[in-house]
């Protein structure tokens, strides 16, 4: 890479050797390609993100390749983003006449060490590797890639999956769901010692798993409605009768890490919040960092309904004689949460009856997964859950889930925020140039994201609760951030041998 000191461009001479999976040669041809194919038919939030930082892009050689961004914005990321770009296969595109756009069971071309074996639609995909891979013998790539065969396997549902794995049809399963993982375990293949299970450290940041308040809605614009939901949702009494206390709550989008915001803003955090152009939310500068409400084990907590009661009534939706919740014009407070797992349903419906009791008209809508995403991608929704999946340096990927440019457009936008302030912050991260100062912009953006309520935090792990057959080996030290099942695992053969003579798998 060649860039300069104020980061406005950036030059990749990539390696002569690589190449796609059918031996063609990987170009800066491919790269203008794939640039150009993006800014057409990519996402609209990933278009409107690329368009925002990306002048100019040139081909100054067979492999080399330059580009310009726009003046005026922050730069720090701008070269990794431009370097993260996916490279598609300019010569396969052109000879196929195959569409970006159309949905296909064929595969395309990638330069990776895996390659498409085969699949049958719906229950199994197989990956093989490529004994060909132009980078098994870089050095950052010995030690890994040690399958020689990767198998997918699709479930109708959860149980089912489970069931498939207690019977061999599978043999790596990272558990999510704790009820399984504290009394599901007690199979054949356990007490025959052929699957180990395991809890392995994990320093990555919770996932911002959360059920997510759509803002596009008139009744949700209210801040008032939206912390009243929230005190409905009952973690405590959630993690106790139906989770096992095996998990932790969420309060922060960088909860896990040394950049979530915590009490009262710091001397720095207050000269980034005044120096803001736009209005803050109320109570940012002097009040403490807003903080998911603690209930009591018992799963209606009096002192939170009270509270939420008083913030609806407050807000126009009064109690009627029928029990439910109307405004001004006489319109029930109706709120449909979507679902399309079934593990969700028990925790779910205790939720509901919570906002009954509340006098809101609740209902949960089980769908499938075609059909949320469907209602997804048309914002056709109140409540979902969702991710909030951040990074340890964040950039203008923040655009993507909270940036007001994206409301309308991201599927990670979820929430549909627009925000000035918000616009503001994200900026200020952008141009952080050491990492104190990215720290600082960070909490700071988390303190303000977290005082506008649009999300209903859940629950996270600092471990991976995982079990597999026991031919799966792995170093002694695994990577902090992540578990590194593909980079770094490997099959002991000969254990793998003897479990399969003994009729494991």
């Amino acid at each position: 890479m060649e860039y300069p000191k104020d980061r406005s461009w950036v030059i990749f001479n990539m390696r002569p050797e690589a190449k796609f999976s059918d031996n063609t040669p990987l170009t800066a041809e491919d790269v203008m390609f794939s640039y150009k194919l993006l800014q057409e038919k990519g996402l609209p939030s990933f278009r409107a993100v690329i368009e925002k930082e990306i002048d100019t892009v040139e081909i100054l050689g067979k492999h080399k390749i330059k580009f310009t961004f726009k003046k005026g914005i922050p730069t720090r990321d701008l070269p990794a983003s431009a370097g993260s770009l996916p490279i598609f296969s300019k010569n396969y595109y052109e000879k196929s006449g195959a569409d970006f756009e159309a949905s296909t069971l064929t595969p395309g071309i990638g330069s990776g060490p895996y390659i498409l074996d085969n699949l049958d639609v719906g229950q199994t995909i197989n990956y093989k590797r490529n004994p060909e891979y132009w980078g098994a013998n870089l050095p950052i790539n010995i030690g890994r890639n040690n399958f020689d065969k990767i198998r997918v396997e699709y479930f109708a549902d959860y149980n089912s999956a489970f069931e498939g794995f207690k019977g061999g049809s599978y043999t790596f399963r990272t558990e999510y769901m704790s009820k399984l993982w504290a009394t599901g375990y007690d199979f054949p293949a356990i007490e025959k010692k052929w699957v180990t299970k395991k809890l392995l450290p994990s320093g990555d940041m919770a996932p911002g798993q959360s059920f997510i308040i759509n803002l596009r809605k008139d009744k949700f614009k209210d801040i008032r409605v939206r912390k009243a939901i929230g005190l409905m949702f009952n973690f405590e009494w959630s993690n106790k009768t139906l989770f096992y206390d095996l998990y932790a709550r969420i309060n922060s989008f960088w909860e896990n890490s040394d950049m979530a915001a915590t009490g009262k803003p710091s001397q720095d955090e207050l000269i980034i919040l005044n120096s803001l152009k736009n209005t803050l939310p109320s109570g940012i500068i002097d009040s403490d960092v807003a903080e998911v409400s603690v209930s009591s084990t018992k799963q209606l907590d009096r002192k939170n309904l009270r509270m939420a009661s008083k913030l609806l009534d407050d807000a126009g939706w009064e109690v009627g004689d029928d029990g439910l919740r109307k405004n001004k014009n006489g319109a029930t407070l109706d709120i449909e949460i979507l679902n399309d797992s079934q593990a969700f349903t028990r925790i779910i419906e205790p939720f509901i009856e919570n906002l009954k009791s509340l006098g809101v008209n609740a209902v949960h809508t089980k769908i499938d997964n075609a059909q949320m995403t469907e209602r997804e991608r048309s914002f056709d929704f109140d409540i979902v859950t969702g991710n909030f999946p951040m990074s340890f340096t964040p950039g203008s990927g923040l655009k993507q889930y909270f940036g007001s440019e994206t409301a309308d457009v991201s599927i990670f936008n979820k929430a549909g925020i627009k925000s000035e302030v918000i616009d503001e912050l994200i900026e200020v991260v952008m141009a952080a140039e050491t990492r104190e100062e990215l720290k600082v912009a960070v909490k700071t953006l988390d303190r303000v994201l977290r005082s506008y309520y649009f999300w209903i935090p859940q629950w996270f792990k600092d471990v991976h609760t995982v079990a597999y057959y026991d031919y799966y080996e792995h170093p002694e030290n695994l990577p902090p951030y992540d578990m590194g099942l593909l980079d770094f695992w490997w099959i002991n053969n000969e254990k793998y041998n003897e479990l399969k003579n003994e009729g494991a798998f």
